[in-house]
């Protein structure tokens, strides 16, 4: 190895210090872009999704009400909140194992709609093949997951009352548990930032100041993840490549711990999942090592929920979030064990995203069909 392709691999260690916090700059610009995207989406829709979820609708219909809420409201933990305060208050009757079986679909809904964050922040790359193909796979395996999963689970929630009855049986046991409460510090940090920007819009005395906090996000996000991912690999490509093929994603096992502990931290599995899309659209991460860390981080973030349902001391507003978990817990132990099965996102995913690359327009029109033209549709009509 000659000199030059030397210091190509060993930058001057001002400029690696630059580029590091130059990093850490785009990232936090990134996470704020996604804080932004969220709070525009509930300053338009909130209430709209509110009036949905408080709507006593039957198993399917609530099914698709989950998936509309949480894609207008960006939060899965929101959606859930809303049902537990739903059965707290007796919207689904007076007996609590009748109103946790209603509330299960939402659930169900909500754990689907909560990946259409991610799949938001892959077309940030819609503009470079590779690194579309490599974010966009990265993104949508998360949604296929969740979907085989209410196509498994749903059935047999209907037919025997699998999760509603395994989350009031847990429920009755650990009833009048005390609870602590945690702030995630991704939202210490990046809140007075969103907070800022959305009091600046509303100061202009701008009308549908939501619509340009929503527009200000994606110009945001799409320059954070274009200048997040060549410094990326400029600078560490390699090192994190060996950090994490040794490390965190050696294994399943470690990658879905990882993704677990992660949503526990910062307290939003769509944080978590969106992180590694840039990494995927910079080539550090594979598909497969990706797959493990979002069901990970779909058993982290029923957590936060479960902590804070333990407060009431009563038992509907815990089976609610145990339904979540249990849901979680059983589509992982349902799909994963079997190499076929498992690997059936990971192909759909891969098949799914060579059809986007084929056609950029296809990306869009899944995302607008599938989490908000379908449900609303089904739900205006059916219900």
């Amino acid at each position: 190895m000659d000199s030059s392709t030397a210091s190509a691999h060993n930058p001057p260690q001002g400029e690696t210090i630059l580029k590091t916090i130059a990093i850490f700059a785009i990232l936090y610009l990134f996470l704020v872009s996604i804080g932004m995207i969220g709070s525009a989406f509930k300053g338009m829709g909130k209430e709209f999704a509110v009036q949905l979820i408080q709507s006593n609708a039957g198993p399917l219909i609530g099914l698709f009400i989950g998936i509309l809420a949480t894609s207008i409201i960006q939060s899965s933990s929101t959606t859930t909140s809303l049902v537990v305060g739903m059965v707290a208050a007796g919207t689904f009757g007076d007996d609590f194992r009748i109103a946790v079986a209603a509330a299960v679909p939402y659930i169900m809904g909500a754990n689907i709609g909560t990946s259409v964050t991610n799949l938001i922040v892959s077309l940030g790359y819609i503009v470079n093949k590779n690194e579309f193909r490599r974010a966009f796979s990265a993104s949508i395996v998360h949604d296929f997951f969740n979907v085989m999963s209410v196509l498994i689970l749903f059935p047999m929630e209907m037919a025997f009352g699998l999760i509603s009855k395994s989350a009031s049986w847990l429920a009755e046991l650990l009833v009048g548990s005390e609870s602590f409460s945690f702030n995630s510090p991704i939202k210490l940090i990046t809140d007075p930032a969103v907070a800022w920007v959305k009091e600046l819009f509303k100061q202009q005395e701008i009308i549908n100041y939501n619509w340009l906090l929503l527009i200000v996000a994606f110009l945001l996000l799409f320059l954070s993840l274009r200048y997040l991912s060549k410094l990326i690999r400029s600078l560490v490509i390699h090192k994190l490549e060996a950090f994490f093929d040794s490390h965190i994603f050696k294994t399943a096992g470690r990658a879905m711990l990882f993704g677990v502990l992660i949503t526990i931290l910062v307290q939003s599995s769509s944080i978590t999942t969106s992180l590694v899309v840039p990494l995927a659209g910079a080539g550090i991460l594979r598909l497969e090592q990706i797959f493990p860390y979002t069901l990970g981080a779909n058993i982290g973030t029923t957590i936060t929920a479960l902590l804070a349902s333990l407060v009431s001391g009563t038992i509907a507003p815990l089976a609610v979030a145990f339904s979540h978990l249990i849901f979680n817990i059983f589509g992982i132990a349902i799909i994963w064990p079997i190499e076929r099965v498992r690997n059936i996102p990971i192909i759909t995913a891969k098949w799914f995203t060579e059809i986007a690359i084929q056609n950029k327009i296809y990306p869009i029109i899944y995302l607008l069909v599938v989490f908000f033209i379908v449900p609303l549709t089904l739900i205006l009509f059916v219900r």
